[in-house]
Formats: structure tokens, C-alpha cells, sequence
């Protein structure tokens, strides 16, 4: 079920920066707390192929984002000693070197588990081994929210591992949130800052209509 509109799921998950600290987060109330938007990314694994390609993205538009009030948290199911070897691999060997923004380490899958968003093909009992058996990687898809001042999610979406992100539509959608927040009008397709929006009702859309 879609979390948009909803509060994010409270749950704290262990975390890793930089510096090679591990500490608590919780995501929802980072954004409470700060009075930030919250972008959250999820990727499959590190040391993989796509996945540094987006983390170093969204690292390099990351003032973009601080621009915008917006914190950027990416997250995987992998251990902070994972992401610890990867946050010291040089960009040309295939690492995170250089990516500052905490990175979630939700290697008991508590916070993915509760968004849906691993990879499970099947779950099966098995009665030999006395154990539940997975079918799939149990690794999360490529999920993103947006999550506003409140709390509240105002976008979500998930690709497909092999599927990279566009880091610029986020920017667009986080731009046109505000508009909404600020102006309480609605944006049409394609609507980027600086466009003309739409009061939310029909004069409003006639009017757009007839200036485009």
C-alpha cells in the first residue's frame, strides 16, 4: 500500500557517515526535528554497478538539494562495516568515496520489510529444515521518498534494480511541492520552477489553458 499522504514508518535504523561512524537514525524524525524535507533512496547492494553511479548523483547535486531545505539519506540492507569498505573505495575502483550524506544500514531489513520494498519472490515453511526459505535476493528495489516538513510522504517510487534514477526529477518534484505549500496552487505536467501553476479549480485551469 502506498505511503503517500501518511506519515513515515517510525522506526530507527542504524546508520553510517563519512567519518566512519555508526549511529542511529530515524527518518521520520529527522525530518521533524529539522523542519527539512527528507529525500531517501534505497539501492539493491554496494559494491555493485549502478548503485555507485547514483550515490555520486545525488552527491554532486546534493547543494542543490540543501538549496531546497532538503536532507538526502540513501539506504541499503548492507552492514555500516560494508558501507564503511565502500565510503573508502576510490570512485575509479567502483566506491563511494567522497558521498558525506548518511547512508541507513537496515541489515535486519525492519524498515524495508515494513515499506514492501524487498525483493521476495516467495516465502515458503520447509518442513525438514524446520526454517522459512526466501525465494529472491531479500535486497530492496530502487525505492525513493520524499518526505516534507511534517513527516508526511508526498512522493514515492520504485524502480527496478537494473533501472537508474533521473537525480533532476526529484529536484523538479521537490520544486513543485513547495509551489503547492507556498502558493497552494496546483502544477500541470511538466511544470518546473518558474512556470506558470494553476489555481485548483476550473477558472484557474481555463486560465492556464488559454496563456499555454
Amino acid at each position: 500500500m502506498t505511503l503517500v499522504g501518511k506519515k513515515f514508518p517510525n522506526i530507527t535504523v542504524n546508520a553510517m557517515n563519512e567519518m566512519g561512524d555508526t549511529f542511529k537514525l530515524n527518518v521520520l524524525e529527522e525530518a521533524q526535528q529539522n523542519n527539512k524535507k527528507v529525500l531517501l533512496f534505497w539501492y539493491p547492494k554496494d559494491f555493485t554497478y549502478v548503485c555507485p553511479t547514483e550515490l555520486h548523483a545525488f552527491q554532486e547535486a546534493l547543494k542543490d538539494f540543501e538549496a531546497r531545505n532538503t536532507m538526502i539519506i540513501g539506504a541499503s540492507c548492507d552492514t555500516p562495516e560494508v558501507h564503511f569498505a565502500w565510503l573508502n573505495t576510490p570512485k575509479d575502483h567502483g566506491g563511494i568515496e567522497g558521498v558525506t550524506y548518511p547512508i541507513l544500514a537496515d541489515s535486519n531489513r525492519n524498515l524495508s520489510s515494513r515499506l514492501g520494498i524487498l525483493d521476495i519472490v516467495e516465502e515458503h515453511y520447509d518442513q525438514e529444515s524446520d526454517h522459512l526459505l526466501i525465494e529472491g535476493e531479500n535486497v530492496t528495489y530502487r525505492a525513493t521518498y520524499l518526505i516534507d516538513e511534517t513527516g508526511k510522504v508526498f512522493h514515492e517510487g520504485i524502480n527496478d534494480m537494473p533501472l537508474g534514477r533521473n537525480v533532476k526529477e526529484f529536484l523538479r518534484m521537490i520544486d513543485a511541492y513547495a509551489h503547492v505549500q507556498k502558493h497552494g496552487e496546483v502544477c500541470p505536467a511538466n511544470w518546473e520552477e518558474g512556470k506558470q501553476a494553476m489555481a485548483a479549480n476550473t477558472q484557474g485551469v481555463a486560465s492556464y489553458l488559454s496563456a499555454n
